[in-house]
């Protein structure tokens, strides 16, 4: 049984770090109320889970702010029939909030611990419809291709090809995307032949790393 003081943080959370902050999809903010944002840190720093700044999960990742997380949420538009594809499993958090807003989800992190630790954690609260994967996320999951909603959580020098092709007609990709220290987090809407950006200001992720993104550590 969650303790009524993560209840009680989380509202605060939502109501002074992102509505006050400009997110005003009730679907998402009603999905940050009820996802439990500190059983996705370690046990060791769960006392700031409900701070608005990144925590560090382990082997050099993060679970990134609430309100980026909320702000990349609502930038995806996501519709209650949607399957989506997130890179960059992290904690398994940011998937958390997306099972609870559209159809399946499928997550893809390169590195075998961090999926496992992810999975762990969607089990732990009976999320059924996402799926973990290993790989490399810069190449996509072309099996479940194509997909309404792309949603890349790590810095990417540029947005994959892959992933633009796997992106279904009218579909949303969001990306932070620029150098390794700063990123211009992109909205891009797929229309046919055509992509359109968008640009919704500077961000801050570790980097993307894979053959259509950064080379190495």
């Amino acid at each position: 049984m969650e303790r009524d003081e993560y209840q009680e943080e989380r509202a605060r959370m939502v109501e002074n770090q992102i509505a006050a902050r400009g997110v005003r999809d009730p679907r998402v903010l009603a999905a940050i109320r009820e996802v439990p944002r500190h059983l996705f840190v370690p046990g060791t720093i769960r006392s700031a889970a409900y701070q608005d700044r990144p925590l560090p999960i382990g082997s050099g990742q993060t679970i990134s702010q609430p309100y980026i997380v909320a702000l990349m949420t609502e930038l995806l538009e996501p519709s209650p029939g949607d399957t989506v594809l997130e890179i960059g499993a992290g904690s398994g958090y940011q998937a958390a909030i997306l099972g609870r807003l559209v159809a399946r989800v499928i997550t893809i992190d390169r590195l075998p611990e961090i999926a496992a630790t992810a999975r762990e954690h969607l089990q732990q609260l009976g999320i059924t419809n996402v799926e973990v994967e290993v790989g490399d996320g810069t190449l996509g999951f072309p099996a479940q291709a194509p997909y309404q909603g792309i949603l890349v959580t790590a810095a990417t020098p540029e947005i994959p090809a892959p992933l633009l092709a796997q992106l279904a007609d009218g579909g949303r990709l969001v990306a932070p995307v620029g150098g390794r220290d700063v990123q211009e987090l992109i909205r891009v809407r797929k229309k046919g032949d055509q992509v359109v950006r968008e640009y919704h200001g500077s961000v801050c992720f570790v980097p993307l790393i894979g053959e259509f993104g950064w080379k190495g550590r």
